[in-house]
């Protein structure tokens, strides 16, 4: 597989799918269901409805913004001029994607292809342009 650095990303970047932990969420709930069944059940349902989600959300960033699609509609806008930071907890197995604009803070599992949300994110927001990153941030 290339490598692709983030200048060569260009034009609006639709991230795709991937159902990795909702699917993860969907298996370890199977042995859970047999030791603690009320607790099999709430990683199940958290599974299912990730996977639900999985298949209806979208994100695309453009040029200027990161677009929040359902079922194919546009339903948020998020700026990058209103940004202040992004985060992804944890390298290794991204599993939460974190970003702060002016008024607001934003969280979202990871259910779409990790790689490419990072490409983008330091193609159209850098760290270096957060002062407030921490040094330990990736």
């Amino acid at each position: 597989m290339k490598t692709i650095s983030p200048q060569e990303v260009t034009g609006t970047i639709e991230l795709a799918p991937n159902y990795r932990i909702p699917l993860f969420l969907v298996i370890l709930s199977l042995p859970l269901l047999f030791l603690q069944v009320w607790l099999g059940i709430i990683f199940s349902l958290l599974g299912l409805f990730l996977v639900f989600q999985t298949t209806r959300i979208r994100l695309q960033f453009t040029p200027t913004s990161l677009d929040v699609y359902l079922s194919g509609q546009q339903i948020r806008s998020f700026p990058y001029q209103e940004w202040q930071n992004w985060r992804i907890f944890w390298n290794k197995v991204p599993i939460l994607f974190y970003f702060k604009e002016i008024n607001s803070i934003h969280f979202l599992p990871i259910i779409f292809d990790s790689a490419t949300l990072r490409l983008c994110l330091e193609k159209y927001y850098p760290l270096a342009a957060s002062p407030a990153i921490d040094s330990e941030a990736n």
